[in-house]
């Protein structure tokens, strides 16, 4: 029953936080990072001509940001995976040595 409790203090506060960070960005641009670079680049030098163009453009900013998210869970989830594969070999193999002793 404890940890039930526990795991709705989690939930909650969690909700709270994400309408918070909700709350404080009300009307915020978010920009890329290579958004900003190209305008600090405009700024130094006018002249600048990139050295190449995307293959393909996003036709918008969410889709360009969803494409970004599916990215890094993919990374993440094959980062986890190695890791928890790791973790259970490792345990795997401390098994049988034990069994062995």
């Amino acid at each position: 029953m404890k940890t039930r409790r526990t795991n709705i203090i989690l939930l909650v506060v969690f909700l709270g936080l994400i309408l918070f960070s909700l709350g404080i960005n009300k009307g915020a641009e978010f920009a890329g990072a290579d958004e900003q670079a190209e305008e600090v680049i405009a700024q130094i030098n006018p002249d600048y001509e990139p050295w190449f163009n995307p293959l393909w453009e996003p036709p918008s900013g969410e889709i360009e940001s969803l494409l970004f998210a599916v990215q890094a869970a993919l990374g993440c989830g094959f980062i986890c995976f190695y890791f928890g594969y790791k973790y259970g070999q490792k345990g795997k193999t401390a098994e049988v040595s034990s069994e062995r002793n």
